[in-house]
C-alpha cells in the first residue's frame, strides 16, 4: 500500500531553510592534517645510523669471517631508507613549499641537512668493493653538496645571534663531521689530495667548534629533555677523526691513537648515563645514538686490527651487540612513534 504525504509535511519541506536542512544532516568529518608537512630533516639520521651499522658488521666479516649478508643487508636497506626519505622531502617541497625552508630556519633542524649528503656517501661506501665506477660519482655529488652545507652551517654560526641558544646545538657537528668522513672513502677511490683538504677543514672546525658547544652546556639554557640524546654526536668527530686519519695516512700512527683515546673516554662517559637518556620522551632525536656508536665500533675493530691485545675479540662482540640493539631499539621506537601519529607533528 502506497504512503501518500501529508500537504503539511509538504509544507514544511518547502519552506525549510538551507540552514535548517544544513542542521538536519550530520556533520562532515574534519579534514586530516597532511603528515607530510612535518616531515623532518632528522630522519636522515637513520640511513646514517642504520648504514654506520652496516659497514661495523662489514668489520665483523673481515675480522671473524662471519657471513657478509648482516651488512651488505644494512646498508642496502639505509639506501633505501635514503632514496624513499629523498622522495618525500620532495613531495613534501611540492605540496608545501614554505616547510622546507622552515626546517632550514631552525638552526636545530637544518644541521641535520648534513645527514641528508653523509646518507649518500653511505650509498658510496656499499657500493665502491661491486661497483666502484657508481661510487666514485656518488662520493662527488655527496661531497660536494656536503661542502656547501658546512658552508652555511659556518656561516650562519657567525651571523647568528649570541644570545639565540638554538644556534649553538651538538647537530651542529654533523656538517663538520661529514667532512671528516669523506676521506674514509675518498682514499680507498684514489682521491687522497681531496681528502686531506677535506680533512682539514673538518678537523680544524670541530677543534674550533666543539668548544663552544661544552661552554654552551655548561653556562647556557638547560636543554629541551627531547634534545639530551643529542649530545651522543660528540662522540662521532673523534671516532670519525681516528678512521679518517688512519685511511690518509694507512696505519694507526700516534695521532690517530690519541683521537681514539679521547673517543674512548666519551664512550665510556655516554655509557654512565645511557640509561638517563634512555628516559627522554620519544622524539627523533634518539637517532642522535646511532650512528656515533656505529663509528665508535668500526674504529674499535680498526685500533685491534692493528694493536690486538686479551680479550679484545670479547670486547668487540660486546660493542657490537650494544651497538646492533641500540639501532634495532631505535628502529622499532621509530615505527611505534609513526604508527601513533606522535613522530610527524608540527613542533
Amino acid at each position: 500500500m502506497s504512503r501518500t504525504s501529508h500537504p503539511r509535511e509538504e509544507d514544511d519541506m518547502a519552506t525549510a531553510t538551507p540552514t535548517d536542512r544544513d542542521a538536519a544532516e550530520p556533520a562532515a568529518a574534519p579534514a586530516r592534517p597532511d603528515r607530510i608537512a612535518h616531515l623532518p630533516f632528522p630522519l636522515f639520521s637513520a640511513p646514517m645510523g642504520i648504514g654506520g651499522l652496516g659497514l661495523a658488521w662489514r668489520e665483523a666479516t673481515a675480522h671473524f669471517g662471519v657471513p657478509a649478508f648482516p651488512g651488505e643487508a644494512l646498508l642496502s636497506v639505509a639506501a633505501l631508507i635514503w632514496v624513499l626519505l629523498t622522495l618525500l622531502h620532495i613531495w613534501r617541497e611540492i605540496r608545501h613549499p614554505r616547510a622546507l625552508f622552515a626546517d632550514l630556519g631552525q638552526p636545530a633542524r637544518a644541521a641535520f641537512a648534513g645527514a641528508f649528503t653523509i646518507g649518500l656517501m653511505m650509498i658510496s661506501a656499499m657500493l665502491i668493493p661491486t661497483q666502484p665506477a657508481a661510487a666514485l660519482w656518488a662520493w662527488t655529488v655527496a661531497v660536494s653538496l656536503h661542502v656547501l652545507v658546512a658552508l652555511f652551517t659556518v656561516r650562519g654560526l657567525m651571523l647568528t645571534p649570541r644570545h639565540d641558544p638554538m644556534s649553538l646545538m651538538p647537530p651542529t657537528l654533523i656538517p663538520l663531521v661529514g667532512m671528516l668522513l669523506a676521506p674514509v672513502f675518498g682514499v680507498r677511490l684514489g682521491l687522497v689530495m681531496p681528502s686531506w683538504l677535506l680533512f682539514g677543514i673538518g678537523m680544524i672546525f670541530w677543534l674550533t667548534v666543539q668548544p663552544l658547544l661544552f661552554q654552551r652546556i655548561a653556562a647556557g639554557p638547560v636543554f629541551p629533555e627531547k634534545l639530551k640524546p643529542t649530545l651522543v654526536i660528540f662522540l662521532a668527530p673523534p671516532s670519525v677523526a681516528f678512521l679518517s686519519l688512519v685511511a690518509l695516512e694507512g696505519k694507526v700512527d700516534w695521532p690517530a691513537l690519541a683521537l681514539f683515546g679521547y673517543a674512548s673516554f666519551l664512550a665510556v662517559v655516554f655509557l654512565t648515563i645511557l640509561p638517563r637518556f634512555l628516559r627522554a620522551p620519544l622524539a627523533l632525536s634518539w637517532w642522535s645514538y646511532t650512528f656515533p656508536a656505529a663509528a665508535f665500533t668500526v674504529a674499535l675493530f680498526t685500533l685491534v686490527r692493528a694493536y690486538p691485545f686479551p680479550f679484545a675479540d670479547w670486547l668487540l662482540w660486546a660493542q657490537l651487540a650494544i651497538t646492533s640493539l641500540l639501532v634495532l631499539v631505535v628502529v622499532l621506537a621509530t615505527l611505534l612513534g609513526l604508527a601513533n601519529g606522535k613522530l610527524l607533528v608540527s613542533d
